[in-house]
């Protein structure tokens, strides 16, 4: 039988919380199926990890970071990612041109705030790009999504120094100011958007914070179902559950072979590859209810 479990507290939501193991796996058909061209503007420490992370998963990823082709790539794409963990002036701006053409499009949109309250610089660019346009998706651990919200939090370099809870009502706050989706990374990751809808996913493995570039990757991958999937409450869950599997599974299989974590990065591509539906709905642990901002 699936672990997948469903909780559904006394509150009302304006749309739909339910989803079921086949809701989430029907998107990951439809990123193999569709292979959706993502456009990341992403940070030079993972450009190579995050574009083979899309294609295992069966998107296809294009990153580019010219101004001259910034409309260009935009206009052809089905999802842009944006993700800041590398800044310079050049490419905050080649950011800005992104998000305002890609919003223009109405293509979906997704912000990794990386390293946000680190430094007044990388804060004054994440405002910045708030203020060009509402992204679809906002995703980082709890210090990044409290430091984005406007709030205060611990960051060291791209490391949670803030627990997941107690980012959870900064999260609700930066729903309801964007409009849209916002992602929580920890040991449980959290998805909740602006109507009251929250998702809490308990995949997973501890190794996986010993790659870099895997919560760059997430983002990536949400841009992918993003594409797909007109719900992006529900295509934010479905990528997060997928990649939370497939690292629950690659790490028990580099584990139960002796190998460490770096054999667990090709394991995990593998795993995002190959994984079938089975394998999926028996490890999927998620849980569902609704929040409101009364509480």
């Amino acid at each position: 039988m699936p672990l997948y479990r469903v909780n559904t507290l006394n509150i009302k939501p304006t749309m739909s919380s339910r989803l079921t193991a086949s809701d989430l796996w029907a998107d990951v058909l439809a990123v193999r199926a569709n292979k959706p061209l993502v456009y990341s503007i992403t940070n030079l420490v993972v450009i190579n990890f995050n574009a083979n992370v899309l294609l295992a998963a069966g998107a296809s990823p294009v990153m580019a970071h010219a101004h001259e082709e910034v409309q260009a790539m935009t206009g052809i794409a089905q999802s842009l990612v944006i993700n800041i963990g590398t800044l310079d002036p050049y490419w905050v701006e080649s950011m800005c041109h992104a998000l305002r053409s890609a919003t223009a499009r109405g293509i979906p949109t997704v912000l990794d705030p990386v390293g946000a309250g680190a430094t007044s610089y990388r804060n004054e660019s994440i405002e910045r790009l708030l203020c060009v346009a509402d992204p679809s998706v906002v995703r980082g651990n709890a210090s990044e999504i409290m430091s984005t919200a406007g709030g205060t939090a611990h960051t060291r370099g791209v490391d949670s120094g803030a627990a997941v809870l107690d980012a959870l009502q900064s999260a609700q706050f930066l729903a309801g100011r964007t409009g849209g989706v916002v992602c929580i990374s920890g040991p449980i990751d959290h998805v909740i958007d602006a109507t009251g809808r929250h998702a809490r996913l308990s995949n997973g493995h501890e190794w996986m914070t010993r790659i870099t570039g895997l919560g760059c990757s997430a983002t990536a991958l949400i841009g992918a179902f993003c594409a797909v999937q007109p719900d992006t409450w529900h295509a934010t869950v479905s990528a997060m559950a997928y990649l939370g599997v497939a690292g629950q599974l690659a790490a028990q299989h580099v584990i139960d072979c002796g190998q460490g974590v770096g054999s667990l990065q090709v394991a995990l591509l593998d795993q995002l590859q190959l994984m079938d539906r089975s394998a999926f709905e028996q490890c999927l642990d998620l849980s569902l209810a609704t929040w409101s901002a009364d509480n």
